[in-house]
């Protein structure tokens, strides 16, 4: 029987009918459920998709089928997730770019972060890793700051693309630090991290997990990470904050998001499942292994991050006139 005719049915009894927030709790889900990720198969973004779909999927009882939507820096994909039926059928991996820096950053993105989603959980906050290649004459930061006083514009800085949190670290240094170095985009950040190694730049912020390998090795030296707090993974490194820039803190964060109008019984099941994955002992060790910051939490923080984490951007991107040309 279709939930209208029940209603109709029941009414016409004098029984109570369930509200939709308590139907949709007590069925949900009822059919496979699609996850889209706006980044190509393969990369971090789409690792965890996969990884806490299926864990959705076993907590839930259906499936849950991972979409990749790449391009646009992620908006091709989240505004799919926009324009999704808010039934909780469909949801997305919200990112860092898309949800905080694009919108300033770009001439024209059809979605507002803020008004046309409902975020359900972050899910971890990555650190990047400032390095220099293990031959290198700058042994610490204050080396690197007053190299850039002495000969400005002279000493590069690599990034894995515009506008990414690469780029957007290397410009909250200059800012912070008062200096003027020459940034340098590559179309992602291991072609960037190859002629890091090769000396073709000077340096790079890279995220920890791709940089760890090669600072193990003993390719690159760590200068710093863009964290609140030191790195279990990496206890001997400072963070910039430590080093005099109080208030500097860089994460590539993601985690999951709705459609607008999704109803809040839903968005609190895909809450509470997504923190009991936070939770299990596998998952949380896979992703602290890779030097990242588990997220978690209620909807309403994840959405105030999201909220201070656009408006911090905004003013660093239009200040260093960053646009996605």
């Amino acid at each position: 029987m279709k939930r209208r005719e029940l209603m109709q049915w029941a009414a016409a009894l004098g029984m109570p009918t369930l509200p939709s927030g308590a139907w949709a709790q007590d069925k949900f889900p009822s059919k496979p459920m699609v996850l889209v990720c706006p980044y190509p198969a393969g990369g971090n973004a789409d690792q965890r998709s996969r990884q806490f779909g299926r864990y959705i999927s076993n907590a839930l009882g259906q499936p849950v089928v991972v979409d990749n939507k790449p391009g646009a820096g992620g908006n091709i994909g989240t505004e799919l997730v926009v324009r999704a039926k808010p039934d909780g059928y469909t949801m997305g991996m919200g990112n860092f770019a898309p949800l905080s820096v694009n919108p300033t950053m770009m001439a024209k993105v059809n979605f507002d972060p803020i008004k046309d989603l409902m975020p359900i959980c972050l899910i971890e906050r990555g650190p990047l890793m400032l390095v220099v290649r293990t031959e290198s004459p700058f042994k610490d930061l204050k080396d690197i700051v007053a190299a850039a006083k002495a000969k400005p514009g002279q000493i590069s800085i690599a990034n894995g693309g515009q506008g990414g949190s690469h780029h957007l670290s290397a410009e909250l240094l200059k800012s912070m630090a008062g200096i003027n170095m020459t940034v340098i985009p590559y179309k992602g950040g291991a072609p960037a991290a190859l002629d890091l190694m090769a000396g073709i730049v000077d340096m790079m912020f890279e995220q920890m997990y791709a940089a760890a390998p090669n600072v193990r090795s003993g390719r690159l030296r760590p200068i710093a990470i863009t964290s609140r707090t030191r790195s279990p993974l990496f206890p001997d490194v400072p963070t910039v904050a430590e080093l005099g820039y109080p208030g500097f803190e860089v994460s590539n964060w993601q985690g999951l998001i709705a459609p607008v109008g999704t109803p809040a019984a839903i968005i609190k099941i895909l809450n509470e499942v997504t923190n009991q994955a936070l939770a299990d002992s596998t998952i949380k060790a896979q992703m602290l292994a890779q030097g990242n910051e588990l997220g978690g939490g209620t909807p309403e923080q994840f959405a105030a991050h999201i909220k201070a984490e656009g408006e911090r951007w905004s003013k660093v991107i239009k200040s260093a006139g960053i646009t996605a040309d």
